[in-house]
């Protein structure tokens, strides 16, 4: 089968088709046909190797795929305890391995997709709602009312939050780039933040003295500060990235990282108390422990995607082989929405 490698940790280019070899389902695994492949920042890290537990180069990278599933190993089962069969519709998480034709996956990280979604939209789902959903709605608990702050509002996650935290009736403060205000203001974020001309804790300090409820920071380094900094009591701090470390160029700049991480800010418990603050990470990759709670999660966005609440944005659809122009386009900052991979 064809599959986009990292050859080398480095830029876009080291990406290059190869041909490797197929692996069949081991017990407790599904084979899936890819159709499509949803690129996340976690991508442009690995091919970095500055994403945690990223394997050695050669290595196939990638996080999210839709497609129809060839073939199950006996023993599968999906996290409800359903057997997976073939011909369905799915998406899945890859934990790498999703720049492919075909790939294998654990059972427990299969969902299938309702009928209604076309592929396009369902390698945009996974990683980007579940994120938002996760962060606003399970470990934030945010209420009608409440007022939140999302960073790169115009982004994947971004507008997968804007249009949750829109359907839960909460005021949204939204930062992105220049040319992209006024997609904020059309997509709905109350407050929309140029970051190139606006510090955004003066936004929210005007606008909120007492400070807001929840902040979405996938960024990092001194933002992670500044993010803090805008909480008010009962705030919350979502982490989910750390993209200051990526330089527009694609390439490794270890400087540029170490830079961030000595930027980055340590949250001492009883400052966190004497706040009355929390500081929460989010890394969807940790989530499959916890299958029954994915499904139901996954059912819930699927639902409210068929009721019309929410529905991706996708920037650009690139073939496969196109991956490393993909991955310069997001590296840009070029995006809004989400950037797909589509196999034939």
């Amino acid at each position: 089968m064809r599959a986009m490698v990292v050859r080398r940790y480095g830029p876009p280019k080291v990406l290059e088709s190869q041909q490797v070899s197929d692996l069949p389902p081991k017990p407790g695994e599904v084979l899936i046909r890819v159709k499509t492949v949803g690129v996340n920042f976690a991508d442009l890290l690995q091919r970095m190797g500055l994403y945690p537990g990223t394997p050695k180069p050669p290595f196939v990278p990638g996080i999210e795929i839709a497609g129809i599933v060839e073939k199950a190993a006996a023993g599968e089962k999906t996290p409800l305890g359903d057997s997976v069969r073939q011909g369905e519709a799915v998406v899945a998480f890859t934990q790498f391995n999703a720049y492919a034709e075909w790939v294998t996956v654990p059972a427990n990280r299969v969902f299938r997709i309702p009928p209604g979604i076309h592929f396009e939209d369902a390698a945009a789902i996974p990683v980007n709602y579940l994120t938002a959903y996760h962060s606003i709605l399970t470990m934030g608990n945010l209420q009608p009312a409440d007022r939140i702050l999302i960073h790169g509002a115009a982004g994947g996650v971004g507008i997968a939050a804007v249009q949750l935290a829109r359907a839960r009736g909460l005021v949204i403060f939204g930062t992105a780039g220049s040319a992209k205000q006024e997609f904020l203001r059309k997509i709905g974020v109350d407050h929309p933040i140029d970051y190139e001309k606006t510090d955004f804790t003066q936004v929210i300090k005007k606008i909120a003295p007492d400070g807001i409820e929840m902040v979405m920071d996938p960024v990092g380094g001194k933002s992670y500060s500044q993010s803090f900094d805008c909480l008010g009591p009962t705030g919350r701090l979502v982490i989910y990235g750390f993209s200051v470390a990526a330089a527009s160029s694609g390439k490794r700049n270890w400087l540029r990282s170490l830079k961030a991480l000595v930027q980055t800010p340590w949250f001492h418990p009883l400052k966190l108390m004497g706040k009355n603050v929390a500081v929460m990470g989010v890394n969807i990759s940790r989530m499959p422990a916890r299958g029954p709670y994915m499904q139901n999660v996954m059912n819930e966005i699927f639902r409210i995607y068929a009721a019309g609440t929410i529905k991706p944005v996708i920037a650009k659809n690139f073939p496969l082989a196109q991956a490393a122009e993909a991955h310069q386009y997001i590296h840009g900052r070029k995006n809004i929405g989400k950037v797909i991979l589509t196999v034939k």
